[in-house]
């Protein structure tokens, strides 16, 4: 899939007042300074789509971006250590599941993980309480570019054997990305692409 047109649509915090429009959604989620906003630029060849920061938890909304025009991509809060009152992070914490648990339209959410770190217990945590509400998701681990090789498929080994211990059956889809040298974002977009298909084949889907 080629990324020709990613225009920003809305900015809230209520899941009610989100797009309307019944086309499929991909949320893109994980720790704050995991590299979401340059990620989400990169996909989209947009260097200035998603607003990027040196200070984490800069993203405080839901941003809906619509690709194409044929489906969404969802900038969503990070989750874990943000710089913001206690208030507040109950506040977009509580917006956070309110989306997952709620939003029709979303079809598949990202976890986007930093592969430079072994397996967190925050990242696994959130991944078992999407496999709990049974939404559907692949794992983007972020800034390949900075690690080696063998210590990169040591962490991926990691997640998947925590993962495993933990009743699942399988490691999710994952994928290794580089926002720096544009690693994975051909992998990422023919994911999307192969979902839209899919559900673009039975129209009774979004109608």
């Amino acid at each position: 899939m080629k990324v020709n047109t990613a225009e920003f649509i809305i900015s809230n915090s209520n899941v009610a007042k989100c797009p309307a429009e019944r086309i499929p959604e991909y949320a893109f989620i994980g720790r704050s300074n995991v590299g979401k906003s340059s990620l989400i630029n990169m996909i989209t060849g947009n260097k200035n789509l998603a607003k990027t920061s040196a200070r984490p938890g800069k993203t405080q909304l839901i941003n809906h971006f619509k690709i194409n025009s044929n489906w969404f991509l969802v900038d969503l809060p990070g989750y874990g250590y943000a710089k913001v009152s206690k208030k507040t992070k109950e506040v977009f914490q509580k917006f956070i599941t309110e989306y997952f648990e709620k939003r029709e339209q979303l079809v598949c959410a990202f976890v986007l993980i930093d592969i430079r770190h072994e397996a967190q217990k925050i990242d696994l945590e959130f991944i078992n309480y999407l496999g709990t509400i049974e939404v559907p998701f692949g794992i983007i681990f972020t800034k390949a570019d900075k690690i080696g090789k063998n210590k990169a498929e040591t962490n991926v080994a990691a997640y998947r054997k925590a993962l495993l211990a933990n009743n699942w059956e399988e490691m999710p889809p994952y994928f290794i990305t580089s926002s720096t040298e544009g690693t994975g974002k051909d992998a990422v977009l023919q994911y999307i692409d192969d979902i839209n298909q899919e559900m673009f084949q039975d129209q009774n889907n979004f109608i």
